[in-house]
């Protein structure tokens, strides 16, 4: 007898807050310029002022349309509302070693030296080579039902993110495949489609963690894809020591630069920081699920700050020992997530070899 596969029901998108926010002005990157004549150096320009600064910005016309974002919503909601506990721990991250693939349920992690837990459940899903060595990270029943959809998610994700890169390498005025050759979809690296979900809490134990969901913080890999998120909650710190809202883009993705491209340009694109904070009251039961596309340095990428004329110009070129991209985003989970709990970690850093980053924020 046929088993028929359950699907994912259509996403209705949750209605934006009504409350006045302090919103960020995010620069918006347009690809729909892309092939038009000085389409990508008007993009580099206007790419430059975004990760140069605060490190944050929204890319529009990215040729993943917004029903299409609806779909990837979709399948998240899937994935945490349809499926058992025990399905979804068929492969389970292990922060031991660093590696973050699979499933990580709610953590019985106290925060801030606090009774109050976490509440924030996650699913990586590794990427569809076609060699399938990530095969084994696929073996849960969420994927092995929706493998086709879900490995044309990744690719095309992947897809805007090979566009940015290009960019990137443009605005350090480098060959426009120096970062493309060091994050090719099917070489080894820990590239994830991440699910997200948030689980709310009482006010008053929100109130316990100064109303935070997920601490401050700076991503592991080189570049990040947010889809359209309407709950509002997510904050950046900009260079001016401010923390403000982001504002949901319609059919948008929200772009954030991550250490490694930090490192690999001497800090002149800008490692964001960025935190979850409670949504408004009149969103705090709305479900709070989010879809990324994490990019990382390939396992053969050396991370080094590039000997640019550029980098040397400005003063920010230093002679370094590099580091393995995949050795770098390893050491960097296990370090930040394998923890009996989530405490402060003001001024903190987070070092190898010569690669140092900040570890904490107020």
């Amino acid at each position: 007898m046929t088993v028929d596969t359950p699907q994912p029901q259509p996403w209705i998108l949750p209605p934006e807050t009504n409350q006045q926010l302090d919103w960020a002005e995010l620069v918006l990157v347009d690809l729909s310029k892309w092939d038009q004549p000085g389409g990508k150096q008007e993009l580099a320009e206007t790419l430059k002022h975004g990760s140069s600064h605060d490190g944050f910005w929204a890319v529009t016309n990215s040729g993943i349309s917004e029903e299409e974002i609806f779909e990837i919503f979709a399948y998240g909601k899937h994935f945490f509302d349809d499926y058992t506990l025990e399905q979804k721990r068929a492969v389970e991250v292990d922060f031991a070693s660093g590696n973050y693939f699979g499933y990580k349920p709610i953590a019985n992690k106290a925060l801030f030296g606090t009774e109050v837990r976490d509440n924030l459940e996650t699913f990586n899903i590794a990427k569809f080579t076609l060699d399938g060595r990530f095969s084994q990270y696929h073996a849960n029943d969420f994927i092995q039902n929706h493998q086709r959809k879900l490995e044309h998610i990744s690719r095309k994700a992947f897809g805007v993110a090979d566009k940015l890169l290009r960019l990137f390498a443009l605005i350090l005025e480098l060959d426009e495949d120096y970062f493309v050759s060091r994050h090719l979809y099917d070489d080894p690296s820990d590239d994830s489609l991440r699910y997200i979900k948030y689980t709310p809490r009482t006010a008053e134990d929100d109130a316990q963690v100064e109303n935070i969901w997920s601490r401050a913080h700076t991503d592991f890999g080189t570049l990040t894809l947010l889809f359209n998120q309407v709950v509002a909650g997510l904050q950046i710190k900009l260079s001016t020591g401010e923390w403000k809202y982001v504002k949901p883009v319609l059919g948008g993705i929200i772009c954030n630069v991550g250490d490694t491209l930090n490192f690999w340009s001497g800090g002149y694109f800008k490692t964001t920081i960025h935190r979850v904070v409670r949504p408004p009251q009149d969103q705090i039961d709305a479900p709070r699920i989010g879809a990324f596309y994490f990019v990382r340095p390939g396992d053969n990428a050396e991370i080094e700050v590039a000997p640019l004329p550029l980098l040397k110009r400005l003063g920010l070129y230093r002679e370094t020992k590099p580091i393995g991209g995949t050795e770098y985003v390893r050491k960097r989970v296990q370090d930040y997530h394998n923890r009996e709990g989530y405490e402060k970690r003001n001024e903190a850093k987070f070092r190898v070899g010569e690669f140092e980053i900040n570890d904490g924020f107020d």
